[in-house]
């Protein structure tokens, strides 16, 4: 029996060098990437097509002394849509860069999945087919004649289980022995395309499989699937459930993150900061440089890690392993109607809930929304999905401001129920702003797309968890920290640097009084969410570092940190604040621009200087609106 490796396959930055190229095609949830994981381990790297935002991922494998690169084409259901990943998959096959083709065919949908073997026959005839998931077909008590398809199909035919490597070293085989063969010519462009022809491939794909499928005479087993989805497609336990299954995940990404972010700040800041300042101290660094260095960017920077990298550690692998097991199709299915009826697309709802983690990544998710209408749709509303980045700020306003109007009995329940009413505004306020701009500036009909449901599989934890924390993970926190150091910078010269002797900081705190007061918040807010524009992360010790210093009782620049207690005195008694003065700052924090780290995503996936302006001042736009409107109505009562 032959054997890969890829020990000895390192990526880098530069292309993969290789003997042989490997296309692997297949329609979505038909196990392409968990092949593909199969084949490749973790020696891959995920980048963009050239001058596309579809993603391209890459891996290698070394095969009697040949090196094979696969490429891992978008996952299509034909390659006569016209989306931005059928374009991408067929122009790469027909420009002839793959020496062989495997396709992924689901053996539990095998008709439908014919259907886009069929197109690519048409393409090359160096194709192996893999007949994923047989075992779940086993299970269900379907049996397919593979060597019925091999005669159909004219090409081989390999029966796979990607989720255990069960067949592929027989995959291996096959692909080399299809490497040798020599090239044919196509029979036709897949571009010629006609309704009789699709009517015909159809045909075919249906009589193929009608053929091959047949029946073990055993009963099914996949009760237990059918009775999750009776559960999680429910009109009204399915919302039930969902519900509950994401306060669960945004409960232990808050619960579990405290200790190891406390851990973290006595690293980073508690002990790496003093650190640092006696290094530069050491070597006789003018007081300025060591302070900005050290309090500006070095500081600003730590806060960031220690807040952001354990909420994302968590958040992140938690949402890939409720991806790999097949659910979130099903969150996307609960709340197509909601959506639909909004002028937007059904998967804005997987690209709303990735928001929750980094919305930054929430806009690069937009990628799966193929009408690019509807992209920009799900681009501009993204932001109203809750970050862990202000998580932070809503929590510390619900526990010690609104939860002190109850008994304190009560206070742990009250303010966490105005976090989570927070982020239920943020659904409302995505499907509104979604109906205005599909009625107004984004008009179009709303696209028919097929969802399918892929069968339940059992996640495979500890890759998912490193392919998170890296792909996910490590890139979201490598451009947060980017434009954390430049912000920690700024607060160090706006509360340093004195006019008139008063720091700058101070004279922006007065000036933006007036019309932070006309929001019932004030001027230390409205300054604290101007330099952490780059971190929302930073906005609470930026508030209490700016609350001191603008009365004289603390120093300027140096971010504070202070337990609830301690951070309750600071606004309550030294800043003059009031439960008003915190539920607006709730509103805000939901209602505001983007972080520079999403402003800079949303460029990067637009390519538009008008949609980033208009994706970043909308919210701010309705941000005032709203506490402008709360602060009325409370002078008024």
């Amino acid at each position: 029996m032959t054997s890969h490796d890829c020990d000895s396959c390192a990526l880098s930055g530069l292309p993969v060098r290789s003997d042989v190229v490997v296309a692997l095609a297949g329609n979505p949830n038909s196990g392409k990437s968990t092949l593909f994981n199969a084949l490749t381990g973790l020696r891959q790297r995920v980048g963009n097509w050239s001058g596309t935002t579809v993603s391209r991922a890459e891996g290698t494998y070394r095969l009697d002394g040949t090196a094979y690169r696969v490429v891992d084409l978008p996952g299509v259901t034909s390659f006569w849509a016209a989306g931005g990943e059928e374009r991408v998959a067929r122009n790469f096959l027909l420009g002839a860069e793959a020496d062989v083709t495997v396709v992924v065919v689901d053996a539990m949908r095998l008709e439908r999945h014919l259907y886009l073997v069929l197109q690519l026959l048409r393409i090359t005839r160096r194709v192996v087919v893999a007949l994923n998931m047989v075992d779940e077909a086993e299970r269900a008590g379907i049996v397919v004649d593979v060597r019925h398809l091999n005669r159909e199909l004219g090409v081989p035919v390999v029966p796979v289980v990607a989720r255990t490597a069960r067949g592929v070293d027989a995959l291996l085989a096959a692909v080399a022995t299809t490497a040798r063969e020599p090239r044919v010519a196509p029979e036709a462009d897949v571009g010629e395309f006609s309704d009789d022809l699709v009517a015909a491939t159809f045909a075919d794909a249906e009589r193929i499989a009608a053929a091959a499928v047949g029946t073990s005479g055993r009963a099914p087993l996949r009760t237990v699937d059918q009775w999750l989805d009776r559960a999680l497609t429910h009109r009204v336990w399915g919302f039930a459930t969902m519900g509950a299954l994401f306060f669960g995940v945004f409960w232990l990404t808050i619960a579990g993150a405290a200790v190891p972010s406390d851990l973290l700040f006595a690293a980073l800041v508690d002990h790496g900061h003093p650190l640092v300042r006696g290094v530069l101290e050491s070597t006789g660094a003018p007081g300025w440089l060591v302070g900005l260095t050290a309090d500006g960017v070095y500081l600003g920077t730590a806060w960031v890690i220690a807040v952001m990298l354990p909420p994302m550690a968590i958040f992140f692998p938690l949402f890939t392993l409720l991806e790999d097991f097949g659910y979130l199709p099903r969150v996307a299915f609960n709340l197509d109607r909601l959506f639909h009826g909004s002028g937007a697309h059904g998967k804005q709802a997987l690209t709303m809930m990735m928001g929750y983690g980094c919305n930054a990544a929430g806009v690069t998710a937009t990628r799966i929304i193929d009408s690019p209408r509807e992209r920009l749709i799900a681009i501009v509303t993204n932001n109203f999905s809750v970050c862990n980045g202000r998580w932070p700020t809503l929590i510390l306003m619900g526990t010690v401001f609104v939860g002190s109007v109850v008994p304190p009995v009560w206070a742990g329940v009250v303010g966490a129920a105005a976090v989570v009413a927070v982020a239920v505004l943020g659904v409302v306020v995505t499907l509104a702003v979604s109906w205005a701009l599909s009625r107004t500036v984004l008009r179009g009909e709303v696209s028919v797309y097929s969802l399918e449901l892929p069968p339940y599989r059992r996640p495979q934890l500890w890759r998912t968890v490193y392919v998170s924390l890296i792909d996910r993970t490590a890139n979201v926190l490598r451009r947060a920290v980017v434009m954390a150091a430049p912000a920690g910078a700024l607060i160090w010269i706006i509360g340093n640097v004195d006019v008139g002797g008063v720091s700058v900081a101070v004279h922006l705190v007065r000036g933006l009084d007036p019309f932070g007061m006309l929001l019932g918040l004030n001027g230390v807010v409205l300054l604290a969410y101007l330099v952490a524009v780059p971190a929302n992360e930073i906005v609470v010790p930026a508030i209490l570092m700016l609350t001191l210093a603008a009365s004289g009782a603390g120093p300027a620049g140096v971010l504070i940190d202070a337990s609830d207690s301690q951070a309750y005195a600071v606004l309550a008694q030294v800043g003059g604040w009031t439960v008003l003065t915190a539920v607006n700052l709730m509103l805000l924090s939901l209602l505001h621009n983007p972080c520079s780290t999403t402003i800079l995503t949303i460029w990067k996936e637009t390519r538009s200087a008008r949609w980033t302006a208009t994706a970043t001042l909308l919210p701010l736009a309705l941000g005032v609106l709203v506490t402008f409107t709360t602060a009325t109505l409370a002078r008024w009562l």
